[in-house]
């Protein structure tokens, strides 16, 4: 499967180290490489994940390209040739990481893409929608649906209490309209891990990515449905049987498992490194210290690649 990815447009040292060198991407320099890539045909995706883009000119020529693409896998005859996830992020927790200006670009490019994944706070944005309860979320889908007619949205790491919510519990929202552009919401809820980790949102997109085309390829009228644009499923799908949905059980597992994993073995690097932190006077030490800590914090995927492939836990959607 061809793949075009831009993620993380920052060319020097990951961000969640809270320094680093480098510099942005831009604009420029994006559809020039796009150029080169076109020039040597080399351009021929069936897939795109864009992911962080902090400027608006980069995130300008990032929707250009998806444009492009998605407008030449429907001259072809064969609109779900291409199918394009974007991850609208922009901040988290009420506040923005990226610049004012970046927003209304994602709001201009959402109707080109096939599947979101904002977070809470970025469904909010989108919406207009204050998300306060399961109600008001089902509504901030129901309008982004409407007014962007996106197919398929997921919403990531929803903290929100609920009768049925365990305490420690977060969970992942997700439709898929119809042809009237209702929506087919379900929920999984699952164990929030009692840890700070940097990339999961990262992880969570290019899980999806690969995932939700494994779905679409399990179904029974799987020829059909990659050939149609979007990978909508018919009506009639019950929500809990929508590609989407098992898409989303699958990724959480491996998430749920690698990240176990890795709080277990930043305890053992940690042991004794806490009370060093606590116990540190200068800021210099304290600094040291707490890159040593996000260093141990980094997602052990390679190592346990088997999770990735085949997880044992199992997490199963719900109706919302």
């Amino acid at each position: 499967m061809s793949a075009i990815v831009t993620e993380r447009l920052n060319t020097g040292n990951h961000t969640g180290y809270r320094q680093w060198t480098g510099t942005k991407v831009s604009a420029q320099e994006i559809a020039e490489l796009y150029q080169g890539l076109k020039q040597s045909y080399l351009d021929d995706f069936d897939m795109m994940l864009s992911g962080y883009v902090p400027g608006a000119p980069a995130l300008q020529a990032v929707g250009e390209i998806a444009r492009e693409l998605k407008a030449r896998a429907k001259e072809s005859g064969n609109p779900g040739s291409f199918f394009w996830v974007l991850d609208p992020v922009m901040g988290d927790n009420g506040n923005l990481y990226v610049a004012q200006d970046v927003v209304p670009v994602y709001k201009s490019l959402i109707c080109y893409a096939d599947l979101i994944l904002p977070n809470q706070f970025e469904a909010e944005l989108l919406s207009g929608v204050k998300i306060e309860d399961m109600t008001s979320l089902g509504r901030a889908i129901q309008v982004m649906h409407e007014e962007y007619g996106i197919p398929h949205i997921v919403i990531t790491s929803v903290s929100l209490s609920h009768p049925d919510h365990p305490e420690s519990s977060l969970s992942v929202v997700g439709s898929t309209m119809t042809s009237d552009h209702k929506a087919r919401p379900w929920k999984i809820v699952f164990p929030a891990i009692d840890c700070y980790f940097s990339g999961t949102g990262d992880m969570f997109a290019a899980l999806m990515v690969v995932r939700m085309r494994q779905a679409v390829c399990a179904e029974k009228a799987a020829g059909a449905l990659m050939a149609t644009e979007s990978w909508r499923s018919d009506d009639g799908v019950d929500a809990l049987d929508l590609p989407l949905a098992k898409a989303a059980e699958k990724v959480l597992a491996s998430m749920h498992e690698v990240l176990t994993k890795t709080c277990e073995a930043m305890d053992q690097k940690m042991e004794g490194l806490r009370a060093k932190i606590a116990a540190a006077e200068d800021e210099s030490t304290k600094s040291t210290l707490r890159l040593m800590q996000t260093k141990a914090a980094e997602l052990r995927l390679v190592r346990h690649v088997d999770s990735l492939r085949f997880p044992k836990v199992d997490f199963r959607a719900v109706k919302m």
